[in-house]
This record gives C-alpha cells, structure tokens and sequence, in this order.
C-alpha cells in the first residue's frame, strides 16, 4: 500500500485556490486542503487530515512530484516523524505521478470545467461535496473494476480478513 501527494489549481473570480490532496492505491481521497495560496502551509495541511483518517504503519511509501512544497524541512520531518518512505518524480517524467494527475484531469472535467466560480467560498462547497460525497463513495472507476473507491476498499479489506 502507498499513498500520493500533489497539487492543483481551480480559477476563481478573486484569484487562484490551491487543491492538496493525498490518495492511497484504492484511489480514495484520505487527505485534502484547500488554500488561496501555494505555500508549504497547503502540503502540509493535507498530511494531518490523512493520518487522522488513516493512522499508517511505519514504513508506508508515499509519492509526490518535485514540488518545493514537498522538500521543506517541515515536510520532511513529518514523513520523519511517521516513518514514511519517500519518493519523487524524476525530472522531466510526468508518468511517475500519472494518477494523481488523472484525479484532477477528472475534477476539472467533471467539475470546474462545468461550473464557473464567482469566489473561492463556492469552489471550496463544491470540491468538498465531490471528493467526500461522489469521488470517493460512487464514482466507478475503471482501474478499480468500476467500483467506487470505498467499494473497492472494502472489498480488500475482505479479501485480508479470509
């Protein structure tokens, strides 16, 4: 099992909201944050929000891109603190973190390419209902064998408990 970090943006009327988010390999949203700006503040947002869902085993490998918010010294000490195994992209290979980038491919075509976001207080609202009440509860995905990432989540979990 591992998990991966990364960050997007959605246009707004009164200026850029930054999406961080962490997934696992079942494609669930376990950590999100959403902010006006692209600090190391936004990374690291998300990190708490996905222990607190997750509470991983020392160990756990996670991925993110090169991204400076992902090389401070205050990230890395987290990932220190709970035992998480890093990797990052190599430079110039945009495969490395191919699904988090089809995650926010997704959300801009399911969802801001749709809509058109007066302020960020909207945008927050409607990205917090896709990601907890349809991308990670009924979205089918075909990775998964068109289940749901819960779905499929319990489905393994099944699987361990026989």
């Amino acid at each position: 099992m591992s998990d991966r970090h990364d960050i997007s943006y959605i246009r707004t009327d009164t200026g850029w909201l930054y999406l961080a988010k962490v997934d696992l390999f079942s494609r669930v949203i376990v950590g999100w944050a959403m902010r006006p700006d692209l600090s190391q503040t936004l990374a690291l947002s998300a990190l708490p929000i996905a222990f607190t869902n997750r509470q991983p085993a020392a160990g756990l490998p996670y991925h993110s891109d090169r991204g400076s918010q992902y090389r401070t010294h205050a990230y890395r000490q987290i990932q220190t603190e709970h035992k998480m195994v890093a990797s990052m992209s190599r430079k110039g290979n945009c495969h490395d973190n191919a699904a988090m980038e089809s995650f926010f491919a997704t959300l801009k075509k399911e969802l801001e390419d749709r809509r058109h976001y007066r302020n960020q207080a909207k945008a927050r609202r409607d990205i917090f209902s896709y990601i907890e009440d349809f991308y990670n509860r009924r979205r089918r995905h075909s990775t998964l064998g068109y289940v749901s990432p819960t779905a499929f989540e319990n489905a393994y979990a099944l699987m361990l408990v026989d």
